[in-house]
């Protein structure tokens, strides 16, 4: 599912020199729009006066915004043509195309008519700036062009807001300040004049044909956006993005697809673009998809060859495609992939809150509803009157005020059954997919879990297949886009680590060098040496395995043990048969809690963690480095009070100065956890087990000292369906059905297990 970019992350970008500079704001200095306009450039000429970058490149990369914001447009050229020099040969065609834009910009404002006619000059210089440009480089050019100004905006609102907090400016402040400044107002002018001038490029280079009317199978209208190279002398594979998500981003992918040179089409799910059908999300996309690769295979442009790509929800239409197997479909591309049943809009068979509002912003209209989108306030105080109200989940929706009859669908297969099973490939199906296979997706990917459900499957019911994995320390955004933003800019920080340089990778080059060598007979891309490639974080360096069992050497199994003063321990050691459980006691109809503020942050490195409703257990430190790259398992030996409950595991790393670092987690309802498709209620009062391996891993060096810490919780927020334990189907449950407090002996027989490698 789509997230925005974090534009505030591109404040970081800049790194201080030694000395401490400090820069004054006179009082007032930026306290409305006009007071910026005159500030800042003074900012900027003050700051040119002494500065001086660690290096070359971060040194031309602040000058040219400087100059710019000086109004110093001749050296703001200058410096950006040195720096275009510098980075030119590193990765093209991004490196080509990044800040491309402000030379335009800088060029146009050196014209004689530039104050009076910025549009004629910004033209003129647009147009000869393009016309040098090739296809790929000028459609990521275009890219960073497209940008929504209002999440500029507000990126120069926080870095206002910083800098009236600080009595004087650092070296860094006054750079990011600047920056943020810098890139607000070039695109306030540049952005409405460009569209018509990209428009223009557009149908210089390529052949566009909207609201193509498709039939699906039964006859229901489908819609595609087609986009050709127009210099094409022959017929072209296809690469297809089959997606619910009808906005401008569409034409971006299409149009960098095309000037890769292939055809592409935008393929719209039911009920979008100029589709008249209802929409209904995941239930008719298989059959849908397949009736769109049918139609490109007979194309007068089309060679016959099919390859699809896409995130998410996108990364599940090529899955429902697959599972029907149309015979033009050779070969996908599926990053951070959702997986209906499995991973959304639920995980181990709980129900997750976040997506209730989905439904209305993907199903509303014909293209996306934004409102309901952004309208956290109402879905955060929608939960909190469920929350606190002990009404039954069902109920969300009488809550919130409207029906939502898509979500309610949902609730009525808590199973994992036909209705799921439908959707996407299921068992044999997998078998009968011979097609090769790349998925990418992130360590703090969402949607790893449907990612790696895909993997794991294929691998299980086709031993041989061609399915490679790229995975590294990316979210849901990176796994699909990687590290590389709309601006050309590398994303450096992820909720709070610095990740390794060699974790940088730009995602939307990986995708067309894998169709070039699956198509073209080009060389495999240089990062799959192996069937499973991932990054080590903390190693700065990318291993390859031939299976998931191969990323470690051995398994390191960690007991669940109580120490005789009570502290609770992950110990190599297994306890003796009569020890001490480790007990947890939780009031789930007691809902006073809302308002408790969590420990720590929620960062991928955090000082504390939040373990509300949990027990943490900790290993003896490591003498020695060690590798934890896989997948965790566990035996978890209980007995319980209740006939279900919902439980999560996670892990951490806790350094020497006592630094939580996440590494991976699991949820579960423990009625599922043997079988997703067949609920099995605990027997109360009797020894029972959960055996689980998690589906998602992990790659991290630990530095010697570092211990491992596991986090034993069950799930009692806002934000999830609460399993009260009384066996009813949970989304009926109300606190009433709660009773008394859920009680958890945890047996000293229960152990987590964790791939390691030593000495490296």
């Amino acid at each position: 599912m789509p997230t925005f970019v974090r534009f505030a992350c591109l404040l970081l970008l800049f790194i201080a020199p030694a000395h401490a500079a400090t820069f004054d704001l006179a009082p007032g200095a930026l306290a409305d729009d006009a007071a910026i306009d005159r500030a800042l450039p003074a900012l900027a000429r003050d700051v040119l006066k002494t500065y001086a970058g660690p290096d070359r490149e971060t040194d031309l990369d602040a000058r040219f915004r400087l100059q710019l914001v000086a109004g110093d447009y001749a050296a703001a050229e200058a410096s950006l043509a040195k720096l275009h020099a510098l980075t030119a040969r590193r990765a093209p065609p991004q490196s080509l195309a990044t800040n491309v834009q402000y030379a335009i910009y800088a060029r146009a404002m050196q014209a004689p008519n530039a104050a009076t006619a910025f549009d004629v000059a910004h033209a003129a210089a647009f147009r000869a700036t393009f016309a040098k440009l090739d296809d790929r480089t000028s459609a990521l050019v275009a890219r960073a062009l497209d940008l929504d100004r209002s999440f500029l905006r507000q990126s120069l609102d926080g870095a206002v807001a910083a800098a009236k907090e600080k009595p004087k400016l650092e070296l860094a402040d006054a750079l990011a300040l600047v920056k943020a400044y810098q890139i607000e107002r070039v695109y306030a002018r540049i952005g409405p004049a460009s569209v018509p001038l990209v428009a223009e490029d557009d149908a210089r280079r390529y052949v566009i044909e909207r609201d193509v009317a498709i039939a699906s199978s039964d006859g229901t209208p489908l819609c595609a956006l087609v986009v050709r190279p127009r210099g094409a002398k022959a017929r072209l594979p296809a690469l297809l993005n089959f997606t619910i998500y009808t906005d401008g981003n569409m034409f971006t992918e299409a149009r960098r697809t095309a000037s890769n040179g292939y055809a592409a089409v935008e393929g719209m799910t039911r009920g979008k673009g100029c589709s008249t059908a209802q929409a209904v999300p995941y239930e008719h996309d298989g059959r849908d998809a397949a009736a769109v690769i049918d139609w490109i295979a007979v194309q007068p442009w089309s060679d016959g060859r099919v390859g699809m790509y896409g995130g998410s929800y996108e990364g599940f239409t090529q899955w429902a495609a697959a599972k029907r197997m149309p015979k033009a479909l050779k070969a996908l591309m599926p990053s951070v992939t959702a997986a209906p049943g499995i991973d959304v809009p639920k995980e181990g068979g709980v129900f997750f809150s976040f997506v209730y509002y989905w439904p209305f912003y993907v199903t509303n209209n014909r293209t996306l509803d934004n409102a309901p989108y952004t309208d956290r306030a109402r879905w955060n105080r929608m939960a909190a009157q469920w929350y606190t109200s002990g009404r039954a989940y069902r109920d969300l929706e009488k809550i919130d005020g409207t029906p939502n009859p898509t979500f309610a669908r949902w609730l009525d297969h808590p199973d994992y059954d036909a209705y799921w099973q439908s959707m996407i490939p299921y068992r044999d199906d997998f078998a009968r997919i011979d097609i090769p296979v790349l998925t990418t997706t992130g360590y703090y990917d969402d949607a790893q879990i449907g990612a790696l459900y895909y993997l794991t499957q294929h691998y299980r019911y086709k031993p041989d297949a061609r399915h490679y994995l790229v995975i590294g320390p990316y979210d849901h955004i990176r796994g699909q886009r990687g590290t590389v933003s709309r601006l050309g800019e590398p994303l450096k920080d992820l909720w709070g680590y610095k990740t390794d340089a060699v974790a940088q990778l730009d995602i939307g080059a990986l995708r067309y060098q894998w169709f070039d060598h699956v198509f073209r007979g080009g060389p495999k891309p240089s990062i799959l040496k192996d069937r499973i490639n991932y990054q080590v974080m903390g190693a700065n360096t990318w291993r390859h395995a031939p299976s998931l069992a191969a990323m470690s050497k051995e398994r390191l199994r960690l007991h669940l043990s109580t120490a005789d003063d009570g502290t609770l321990k992950l110990a190599a050691k297994a306890p003796a048969a009569d020890a001490k459980p480790a007990t947890l006691r939780v009031d789930l109809a007691d809902r006073g809690d809302i308002d408790r503020e969590p420990a720590g942050r929620g960062g991928v490195t955090d000082t504390a963690i939040d373990a509300a409703n949990g027990l943490v257990f900790e290993s003896e430190p490591f003498a020695q480095p060690v590798e934890l790259s896989g997948l965790f398992a566990g035996h978890l030996a209980f007995t319980t009070n209740k006939r279900d409950f919902d439980v999560t595991v996670r892990l951490y790393e806790r350094s020497a100065s006592g630094e939580y670092f996440q590494l991976s987690r699991y949820i579960t309802r423990a009625s599922y956890a043997d079988d997703l498709t067949r609920r099995a209620l605990l027997a109360p009062g009797e020894k029972q087990a959960i055996d689980f391996t998690s589906g998602r891993l992990t790659s991290r060096r630990f530095a010697p000292g570092s211990r491992l810490v596991a986090l034993v919780q069950v799930n009692k927020i806002a934000m999830m369906q609460i399993n009260m334990g009384s066996g009813k189907d949970v989304s009926d449950e109300t606190g009433a059905d709660g009773g008394e407090p859920l009680n958890i002996d945890w047996h000293g027989d229960s152990w987590l297990e964790v791939p390691l490698t030593r000495g490296r």
